[in-house]
């Protein structure tokens, strides 16, 4: 015979959720999270237990993490509206952009025309003769 088993989970809030249905023969599943339960026919994923015992959806309606983000919402607007006149914060303007150095620029001047350090005018221009000679 077969049966529908259910794996119940619990949320943040200490509510039991159906996170996942299946039907099988024999013995139960074994769960991987959760626990296993055998459950009606008419039990869908997402329900709640309710406090008979037995299982529905959560009644539409705003939940208390539902509220504390419409209350940072409008905490944030009305901060804004004090201080519409005001210069904004140096945190949220953008940050300026950096400027890149400049790079070296080369001599144009061949690399072998001028005498090195070491050697005296003479020995240049003895040198030159001899390239030219």
């Amino acid at each position: 015979m077969t049966q529908r088993y259910a794996t119940i989970i619990t949320d943040d809030d200490g509510r039991e959720i159906v996170s996942a249905i299946g039907a099988f023969e024999g013995a139960a599943p074994q769960p991987r999270l959760g626990r296993v339960e055998v459950v009606a026919p008419g039990v869908l994923i997402g329900m709640v237990r309710d406090a008979a015992g037995g299982f529905g959806f959560p009644q539409a309606g705003i939940g208390g993490h539902a509220i504390g983000l419409v209350l940072a919402r409008l905490k944030a607007q009305a901060s804004v509206v004090k201080r519409a006149g005001a210069p904004k914060p140096a945190a949220t303007s953008k940050p300026k952009r950096a400027k890149r150095a400049k790079k070296k620029t080369r001599s144009r001047k061949p690399a072998g025309s001028a005498p090195k350090a070491g050697k005296a005018a003479s020995d240049a221009a003895a040198t030159m003769d001899q390239v030219d000679g």
